[in-house]
Order: structure tokens, then sequence, then C-alpha cells
């Protein structure tokens, strides 16, 4: 049984030094055996998908192309996004271990927001590049050159990690000196504030405008740049050409669905209102879900990936 870690603290005598997640503490032992195991499958295939698409991106100079750049950035990041809550989750499920420090709390905060609002600017970045590709095709190496695509690439990251060193310089104006109970299974901030001894209106509010820029901003660019490929796509002249993009965006769509929606449904509203267990349920769907889709969704179902991965497998066995 965890039990509660205090320290002296200036003010209110006690001050919280770790934590307790008690996302799905209600559900039967064995069922939460079975959902570490489930999960485990998820969190491995998901890993594997992504290095997968890294492996053959970097071995195979058919794939160095702008669009599988961008797509093993991505890859890349999902790794790390979906590592930052999932590792700890098969924790708590598997092995009951529940407990978390306060700087430990804070990293993954800090981890899951800034890895996930860079993955949303490279969203709008991929979504422009296939816009160039489809809408501009003879003018696309002229203007998706290898020092744009990097450029691009770093800024989403420079971008996603700026805005949310904001978001940790909040997070360290926090004093906690209550209660050390987390009803989630990862320290995301509708928790962490409610269980906050400051005042935390302000707090709300600004980090309510910071994550639907981030949000409601990307989703826009994103869109406007869909829209564009649907109107030019209407244009093509070969009906097989129109039901094979048609196909590719809304594939695409259908992932960015979940993860948007799961998102605004979390941080675009005032998250007082929100319930702690309807957080937990949805926000499986953009830290397990979405990154389990990803690998399929942009690459795997490609032929050009396909193909190289059948030609790997087959220099693989010939050589044994």
């Amino acid at each position: 049984q965890d039990e509660l870690k205090f320290s002296t603290g200036p003010e209110n005598g006690t001050a919280v030094t770790e934590f307790i997640l008690e996302g799905f503490s209600g559900l039967d032992q064995r069922l939460q055996l079975f959902l570490s195991l489930l999960l485990l499958l998820i969190y491995l295939t998901t890993v594997m998908g992504n290095a997968t698409i890294i492996f053959l991106v970097c071995a195979d100079p058919r794939l160095q192309t702008p669009m599988y750049f961008f797509i093993s950035n991505l890859s890349f990041l999902e790794i790390w996004f979906t590592s930052s809550t999932s590792v700890k989750l098969l924790l708590i499920l598997g092995f009951g271990r529940r407990t978390i420090s306060l700087s430990g709390c804070f990293a993954q905060c800090y981890f899951y927001f800034a890895l996930g609002c860079t993955e949303f600017v490279l969203l709008v970045v991929m979504s422009f590049d296939r816009y160039v590709a489809i809408c501009q095709p003879l003018r696309y190496a002229a203007i998706m050159k290898p020092q744009l695509c990097i450029r691009l690439v770093l800024a989403a990251w420079v971008l996603g990690i700026t805005l949310v060193s904001c978001h940790l310089v909040v997070l360290s104006k926090l004093t906690f000196c209550g209660s050390n109970k987390i009803h989630h299974f990862f320290c995301d901030n509708s928790p962490l504030f409610k269980l906050s001894c400051s005042d935390t209106s302000l707090l709300w509010k600004i980090d309510s405008v910071l994550l639907s820029f981030v949000l409601l901003g990307s989703l826009c660019l994103t869109l406007a740049f869909y829209m564009g490929i649907l109107f030019c796509v209407l244009h093509l002249p070969a009906a097989s050409g129109r039901k094979k993009a048609f196909t590719t965006c809304s594939s695409h769509l259908t992932t960015l669905a979940i993860v948007y929606g799961s998102c605004i449904a979390l941080y675009v509203r005032p998250s007082k209102d929100v319930s702690l267990e309807t957080n937990t349920v949805v926000a499986l769907l953009n830290t397990v879900l979405y990154p389990f889709l990803n690998p399929f969704i942009y690459s795997l179902r490609n032929k050009a990936v396909r193909l190289a991965l059948k030609e790997v497998i087959a220099r693989a066995t010939t050589q044994r």
C-alpha cells in the first residue's frame, strides 16, 4: 500500500514530495493484469512499427524524399511521446507501482505537452508537404528542398519546446500541501491544478489559452491545406487518381480526428468542469491509440514502404 509522503514546507507546515497515480485503481486485479498485457502488446507494436519506418527511410534511397523525411521524424517523435505515459501506465497496471516523485511528475507533464505540441506543428508541416505535392507537382522539387525540410522540422521542435517551457514555468509556481492522490494514469494539468493549494484561477486561464492556441491554430492550418488538396483532387482528370487521393486523405483525416478530437475534449474548455474519470478514458485515445495507428496509416500501407520492407527481409533471409 502506497503511503503519503510529505516534507516540511515554509508556509503550510507540510508539502507533497510524491504523488500517487490512481488511474484504473477501481478495476479488478485480473482485469488490470489483462489490460497491462494488452497495453504492452500495443506499446511494443507502436515502438517497433515506428522504429521500422525510421530504419527503412534511412536505409532505402527511394524513401529519402521530403514526405518520408517528415514521416520518419513523426515516427521518432511518436516513440518518445507514447513512452512518456505508456511506460508508467504499464508499471501501474502490471506491478501496482503508482507512486511518482514531484520532479518526475513535472518532467512527465513537460515531455507529454512538449512532444504533443511539436507533433501538432509537424502535422501542419506534413499537410503542407502533401498540398504542394498534389497541387503544385511541377514545382514540388523546387519548393521542398532539403534545406527547407530540415528548417521546417527544426521549427516544429523549437516551437513545441518553447511554448511548453512557458507551461513548465506555470507548473513550477504551484505548491502542493494537501492530498497527493492524482485520479489519472499520468501527470496531466487538470488533476495537478485541482490538487494544488495555490490560487490556480489565473493558471487555468493561461493554460487554456496556450493549449487552445496550439490545438486550434494547428487544426485550422491543417484543415486549410487538406481543403486545398480536396479542391485539387476534384479537378484531377483520372478517376483512379481521385480515388487514390481520397483514400489517402480520408485515412489521414481519420487519425487527425482521433488526436484532435480527444485533445480538444480534454483541453479546449474550462478543465475544472470536466470529470477526471472522463479525462482518463479520453486520454487513452491520444496517448495509446493514436501513436499505435500512425505507422499503419502514414507508412506501412504505402507500396514503396512495403516493397522496401520486403527487400530488407529478403536480404536478411539470404544472408542467413
